[in-house]
């Protein structure tokens, strides 16, 4: 049921707010290119916005929305400025802008302060600032600057008014309560019983059966060119190779095969490693006595526990390594002992050592005949490695140096494969089909590339590399209408029948106003294939449990008793007319669990909805007026109508 009060209560304040809580617009920015290709039809000093005081300009505006694409398109790779905006992205990036200067000046005007060593405290935090130590960088705070277009001022100024609006909203947040009466009746509505009736006008019934003239179509056309949107799609040409690519290789020669063995002689040489169990103490009288009792029978595990100690396991190790990790006085006794004996205690790096030595395993020195085909493959892998290290460093600097694709791809023999156009989702335009596992480590850098500039990527480590470039790119827009003419004289046959079947929703509603019953009230519309009245009882719980709640369902338990609505829900190609007859419900006690349980998951709304409200007095009681004028011209240049 929370999910559905929540559905209940959403407005466009939810997406207002989640906009002002990111704080600092500009922080976010530091890890896009934010500001690359913007269209130049919008200039610092065209105003969007007047809030108070203050003004919001163009620049903002365009950044904003750009930013909002960058975080959608985390969600959907494939989505374009166009849908974006379409989606009321420029919308709600500027009601966002405008409850962040409500915000600021309710901080200024509340005496609020941050100090500039807040400001840098706030800024060294930021994880997009940090070099390769991870600590911040001051290079790299610079080079975000001059991406973002902005100087350090600018910058400390929205760091500013973020860490400002953290202060007025945070105490908003701070242990909300719920009023145990209201999760008494909430709980109550979740009890309830509903009977009703419904009825459907579906658009079909009353959708036009001849064809649009020219002049409609391209009128609906023209008017809903957002639901003709096309992703973008790129054509890459590419290549994958690995060291195939460079031949055969000469084999190591016998000197270069002595030369490793001599190089590494110490690691052929006889060895003899140990496992062993070991216990610390601190003194050495204490580690005499363990060792009398391990002598008289006890084991090693069981005196150490007696003294609220333990035993621990070394792996195999040989004499050097083990002395560097204690001690050499603890590795010479330790590789003295016996198989199954214990050594004499020597001190440690921690204290006093007791090794028991549970294995010892010998290997004889390796001589270089029996080492040739190890040392051999060892140097065949090096030489590959080399090789392609080589050749990786000698394209990159060819593509540098202004060599296309095509040539590179001749110097090493490869065959260039192209796709299809492909989408930022990674499929294929206009299919199921996806691209080519091979180009899935460099699909998101193909739709950062411009055509021809080939690029060098590794899609396997140290194994696999493949060259690409770009050879054609088709942005997206709205597809013409001379390709999908039937796709959208279709889509003007639901939409005229939806506005027929709303006017016919309206006539019955006036009848039912009048005081007719629904079912005569529609009968009077005498209109083919329109299903008749049917009656509906559900309870609150089987709307909780259904798999997917519809608006008439969230209408139906949201209206008085004795009323009658209307609704449109266009994505079914319908309009409903829901009537509601009589509500019974269940009392719910106030110690019931189900209340405390109620209480609970309501107070988790409740920090939103106070700062939505809080930003929504904010901003009553500024005067704003908004430029259209102005704001159309950011859209035309976000959209590129303005070019």
């Amino acid at each position: 049921m929370l999910q559905m009060f929540r559905s209940f209560f959403k407005s466009k304040w939810g997406v207002a707010f989640t906009l002002v809580f990111l704080a600092v617009m500009a922080v976010a920015f530091v890890s896009s290119d934010s500001l690359t290709g913007m269209t130049g039809a919008v200039s610092r000093g065209d105003t969007v916005a007047v809030i108070g005081d203050a003004e919001i300009d163009a620049v903002d505006l365009d950044t904003a929305v750009r930013e909002g694409l960058r975080q959608a398109q985390q969600q959907n790779p494939a989505l374009s400025m166009e849908a974006f905006l379409a989606n009321d992205g420029l919308d709600d990036a500027l009601d966002g802008l405008i409850s962040r200067q409500a915000l600021q000046q309710m901080a200024t005007a509340s005496d609020l302060l941050t100090g500039r060593r807040l400001v840098d405290s706030e800024i060294s935090q930021n994880p997009n600032l940090r070099g390769a130590d991870g600590n911040f960088s001051q290079d790299t705070f610079l080079q975000a600057l001059q991406q973002l277009g902005m100087t350090e001022a600018e910058y400390r100024a929205d760091v500013q008014v973020g860490l400002l609006a953290q202060m007025l909203l945070t105490p908003l947040q701070a242990a909300p309560q719920m009023p145990a009466s209201m999760a008494r009746r909430y709980s109550a509505l979740g009890l309830e019983t509903r009977t009703g009736a419904f009825a459907v006008l579906p658009a079909r019934a009353f959708a036009p059966t001849g064809a649009p003239t020219q002049a409609q179509l391209n009128a609906f056309y023209g008017e809903n060119q957002a639901r003709y949107i096309r992703p973008e799609r790129r054509v890459i040409r590419y290549a994958v190779f690995g060291e195939e690519a460079f031949g055969n290789l000469p084999a190591p020669t016998d000197a270069q095969i002595a030369a490793r063995y001599q190089r590494d002689r110490e690691l052929y040489a006889a060895r003899e490693t140990r496992r062993f169990t070991q216990l610390v103490v601190t003194t050495r009288a204490a580690a005499q006595a363990i060792l009398a009792e391990v002598n008289g029978g006890t084991s090693l595990e069981a005196s150490a526990r007696a003294k609220g100690l333990s035993t621990t396991s070394v792996a195999l190790t040989d004499k050097d390594d083990f002395a560097q990790a204690t001690s050499a006085a603890v590795a010479n006794a330790a590789f003295a002992a016996a198989r199954g004996g214990l050594s004499a205690p020597a001190q440690g790096s921690i204290g006093w050592y007791i090794m028991r030595v549970d294995e010892v395993a010998s290997q004889g020195a390796r001589a270089l005949p029996q080492l040739r085909g190890e040392i051999t493959e060892a140097l065949r892998v090096e030489q590959r490695r080399a090789a392609l290290n080589e050749a990786t460093s000698r394209i990159d600097e060819e593509f540098s140096d202004g060599k296309s694709l095509s040539d590179v791809a001749r110097e090493l023999n490869l065959t260039l494969t192209q796709t299809r156009p492909v989408t930022a989702a990674g499929q294929v335009y206009g299919t199921a089909e996806s691209a080519p596992p091979q180009l899935a480590p460099v699909l998101a850098t193909a739709f950062e590339m411009e055509e021809s500039e080939p690029q060098l990527a590794e899609t396997v480590a140290g194994e696999q590399f493949v060259v690409f470039d770009i050879s054609q790119i088709t942005s997206s827009a709205a597809a013409p209408l001379a390709e999908i003419r039937e796709q959208v004289v279709a889509a003007w046959r639901t939409d005229e029948g939806m506005k027929r079947a709303g006017a016919a929703a309206n006539r019955v509603m006036q009848r039912v106003g009048s005081g007719t019953a629904l079912v005569a009230a529609l009968a009077a519309e005498n209109q083919a294939g329109v299903p008749g009245v049917q009656q509906l009882r559900m309870t609150r719980q089987e709307i909780e449990q259904a798999p997917r709640v519809t608006r008439p369902m969230i209408l139906f338990f949201s209206m008085a008793k004795g009323t009658t609505k209307v609704l449109e829900v266009a994505e079914q190609g319908a309009w409903f007319l829901v009537s509601l007859a009589d509500v019974v419900s269940e009392a719910v006690p106030a110690d019931s669990p189900r209340v405390a349980a109620q209480r609970e998951q309501l107070a988790r709304l409740l920090p939103e909805e106070y700062s939505a409200q809080f930003v929504s007095a904010l901003r009553g009681e500024l005067e704003v007026e908004v430029n259209d004028e102005a704001v159309a011209a950011v859209r035309a240049g976000l959209s590129g109508s303005g070019n």
